[in-house]
């Protein structure tokens, strides 16, 4: 183990604004250790104990180190083999695959106590479909003693970080792992709930990105109030209804990780998805906004989400319409048009 890094319990792989504000959450509990890419990332987190390019005016805790050292930062969580550790894995969807390739080469091959490993992006696989914790366990399968978990929830990084109230859920089919993450991360006001439903905890955090673009582009188009609520409320049932059919159980999508996120989303300024939805609606196109630096899960996530739509024989019509616009290029006035013109159904 690197004699420059304290043992930490909990290690961060990523340094962006969520993951930096989970590790602020851990390291009020114990020694906490994040991997940045960026030395100077590092470097300010350490001697300034601030990250200001995703945390501005944010005081970090002094338990909160970093390097940018990935295998230092591996050795020094794992310690000395008598008690587990949690690593949080703090990159997108597209970052996943590439980040647990790298864990699982720097751990060992044999070890005693079990290594939790969590992530916490929301979105599929651009090109396969796949949901993240399909991802994270296809390089660490071969490690009987990595267990996976999935971390979500109406949350945002500037608000965790400042220390407001907070509520996720943290989902695994390995028991202990839920247990031992709540143990790290939850107290003060950041609440952490249990489930066992990691594949509705993913879809939830993935397809409400998609809802909360359709509503930012009907603000744009400034259709109001009634049609936000419609899209929100309609929205949850397309979700629920790809989230059963991939494997998910229903009261997931009324809990937090469904409805709540969803309402986070779609609702707040905030959100970087509501907002490529607003600047789309107000006529901007999407490589404009794209290049201007503004991205969103959403975006990405979008076409999968429609081809697993179509593979199940599901009726998603407000993802179809924002996979027409985002994809296709159609007018957003067009689509909503097309939207108000079907046929009438039974709610339910």
């Amino acid at each position: 183990m690197s004699p420059h890094l304290p043992f930490a319990r909990t290690c961060v792989l990523g340094a962006g604004s969520y993951g930096t504000a989970l590790a602020m959450l851990a390291a009020r509990h114990a020694p906490t250790l994040m991997w940045a890419r960026n030395a100077a990332s590092a470097q300010e987190i350490n001697q300034h104990h601030t990250l200001g390019a995703y945390l501005p005016d944010i005081a970090l805790p002094p338990a909160l180190t970093a390097t940018a050292d990935f295998t230092a930062a591996v050795e020094a969580a794992l310690g000395d083999d008598t008690q587990p550790t949690l690593f949080i894995l703090g990159v997108p969807v597209a970052g996943l695959a590439d980040l647990s390739t790298r864990l699982a080469q720097a751990l060992p091959p044999q070890r005693q106590q079990p290594v939790y490993v969590i992530h916490i992006c929301k979105g599929f696989d651009a090109q396969t479909g796949e949901l993240p914790h399909v991802i994270a366990h296809r390089p660490l399968q071969h490690l009987p003693w990595v267990h996976h978990g999935v971390l979500s929830g109406p949350s945002f990084a500037l608000e965790v970080a400042k220390g407001l109230p907070s509520a996720l859920t943290l989902a695994s089919e390995y028991e202990p792992l839920t247990h031992y993450g709540v143990q790290q991360l939850h107290g003060g006001n950041a609440r952490i709930y249990r489930s066992h439903d990691v594949i509705g905890v993913e879809v939830g955090g993935a397809l409400k990105n998609i809802i909360a673009i359709a509503c930012g582009i009907s603000d744009g188009l400034g259709l109001g109030a009634n049609a936000r609520a419609a899209l929100i409320t309609r929205g949850l049932a397309e979700i629920q209804r790809i989230g059963i059919a991939l494997g998910g159980q229903a009261e997931t999508f009324f809990g937090l990780t469904g409805l709540g996120d969803l309402v986070l989303t779609a609702t707040s300024d905030l959100s970087r998805n509501r907002r490529v939805g607003l600047a789309l609606g107000q006529g901007e196109d999407l490589a404009t906004i794209l290049s201007s630096g503004m991205t969103a899960e959403g975006v990405r996530c979008t076409q999968a989400a429609r081809q697993l739509a179509q593979q199940h024989h599901l009726h998603a019509p407000i993802t179809e319409a924002v996979y027409q616009i985002l994809v296709e290029g159609i007018a957003p006035q067009q689509i909503v048009e097309g939207l108000l013109a079907r046929e009438p159904r039974l709610e339910a």
